[in-house]
């Protein structure tokens, strides 16, 4: 829900999605909660509503649905652009930046250096500081702080490390043509020292960008904890274009250690469906997650768009929204782990809660059954089934009994599909029109899904929150139509309930 309102000159404004008012947007940057607050620092073009003139967005939340828009926190200037990067809580104000009663916020940023610049052409690491809570911020004077050289080092993730190695900070940021994810340590922020690097490994189908790095527990067991490193690429996802994905494994203080690297050095493009990746749709990227969440959660958010249609995309004035605020935790499963994924802030229903709709145990034939009752625009839709003869059964959401948006179950396969071929306007780039697949495997039996529906997209949360699919669809103001169907035979649906939201 954006501090905008959806017009009738605007119909694919979100309704549970932020968007900018009519800016452009792309990757999240600088995600932490202070205060009581949930600040979301993104990637902004505060001129235009295609990408450039690279600054920092913000918008803030006390829920993670509501968001409030800021004006611009970090502005590019005649010498740099300011890339992705994080915001920490000083908390011992080890920057020197505030004081011992009034510690900064500090947000590591990616200076890309214009050619008014004597650094022209490098990427590199530099600090900015707030003294009031992340709302206005001061460029620190010694800029860079990090310096490779290199014109591909970018996306700067901070935290403090804490464990038997001893008490600082920690840097991932990637080398991204190098499909490295390099690692460095602090005591202040500005000074830092090489720890190590990763990569390689797993899909390298694209540059490497916006890596993460934290602990879990596994189980929920916080006595046996992992380690977690995403890394985002573009391109070279599952199903095209940009994605992210995970590895699991151990860090020491020095070097991450994946245990679930399935191919070392540059990947066998045959071997896309083995990776463990963050989401199987078309519209998850540089997802990285919130530092100081409440109780230890680990919240991730991440840019609901591809780069290989994200400037075309038929918006307007605003171009590009984020993902739902996720949880994730980490589940073993077959000899190894799960990244568990379960949309954050109050999208549940409440116990005691009357579903605007709902279904139980009916047999779906042949064809396509609409749901009389059961329209909507911004729609919580759960369900589960249990296959019978049928090789493909699923559901359609905004419909008009000609076209909508396929999600389906073809369980002889082991798939779940997205199919947007005919999801309203895709003419807009070669591209976007898509049936998307990812690898799915039954509970029990039974194949359970909690899809949510916003004016322009789908995310699928499916075996619960084990396997998931955003994408963006755009389709007319009247398809409002759900829908079941099945091919080639007959399914059962266990249970349907769905929520409205707008």
């Amino acid at each position: 829900m954006t501090a905008a309102t959806a017009t009738t000159a605007d119909t694919y404004r979100p309704a549970l999605h932020y968007a900018a008012r009519n800016t452009w947007l792309n990757d999240p940057n600088g995600l932490i909660h202070h205060e009581g607050v949930f600040h979301l620092y993104y990637q902004n073009n505060p001129m235009d509503n295609v990408w450039g003139n690279m600054s920092w967005g913000h918008a803030t939340s006390t829920d993670l649905l509501t968001w409030t828009e800021h004006p611009v926190a970090i502005a590019c200037d005649e010498e740099e652009d300011i890339f992705s990067g994080s915001v920490v809580f000083d908390r011992d104000n080890t920057s020197g930046f505030g004081t011992d009663s009034a510690p900064p916020l500090v947000a590591v940023y990616t200076s890309a250096y214009k050619p008014a610049s004597e650094l022209h052409g490098v990427q590199a690491q530099s600090l900015a500081y707030s003294l009031d809570g992340g709302y206005t911020w001061t460029k620190h004077s010694g800029n860079p702080v990090l310096n490779r050289g290199s014109a591909e080092f970018r996306d700067p993730k901070v935290f403090r490390y804490d464990a038997d190695a001893g008490s600082y900070w920690v840097m991932v940021a990637v080398e991204a043509t190098e499909f490295q994810v390099v690692l460095y340590k602090s005591h202040d922020l500005k000074n830092w020292e090489l720890l190590s690097a990763f990569g390689p490994a797993n899909a390298t189908g694209g540059v490497w960008e916006c890596p993460d790095l934290f602990p879990l527990p596994v189980d929920g067991n916080p006595e046996n904890l992992k380690w977690v490193l995403t890394v985002n690429l573009n391109p070279g996802g599952p199903n095209s274009g940009s994605a992210g994905q995970y590895f699991v494994g151990d860090f020491d203080g020095t070097t991450f250690t994946s245990s679930t690297t399935v191919t070392e050095g540059l990947q066998d493009p045959d071997r896309l469906g083995e990776y463990q990746w963050l989401d199987w749709g078309r519209d998850y990227y540089a997802a990285v997650s919130f530092s100081d969440a409440p109780d230890d959660r680990r919240l991730m958010i991440a840019w609901m768009n591809n780069w290989e249609y994200a400037n075309q995309i038929p918006t307007s004035p605003w171009r590009s929204p984020m993902s739902l605020v996720r949880e994730v935790s980490l589940a073993s499963m077959d000899r190894s782990w799960c990244l568990v994924q379960q949309a954050a802030g109050d999208l549940s229903p409440s116990p005691d809660a009357t579903p605007s709709f709902g279904l139980a145990a009916v047999e779906i034939s042949e064809g396509h059954h609409v749901l009389d009752g059961a329209a909507g625009s911004v729609q919580r839709i759960d369900l589960a089934f249990t296959p019978g003869t049928a090789h493909e059964f699923g559901l359609v959401v905004r419909g008009d009994r000609t076209q909508g948006t396929r999600i389906g179950i073809r369980p002889t396969e082991g798939l779940i599909i997205v199919d947007r071929r005919e999801s309203g306007q895709i003419d807009f780039h070669e591209s976007f029109a898509s049936l998307d697949t990812a690898p799915i495997r039954t509970s029990g039996g039974s194949y359970e899904l909690t899809v949510y529906v916003d004016h322009c997209s789908v995310e699928v949360f499916a075996q619960g929150g084990q396997v998931t699919l955003t994408e963006l669809i755009f389709p007319a103001a009247a398809s409002t139509e759900v829908s079941l169907y099945a091919i080639g035979g007959t399914a059962t649906l266990n249970s349907l309930s769905i929520t409205q939201y707008a």
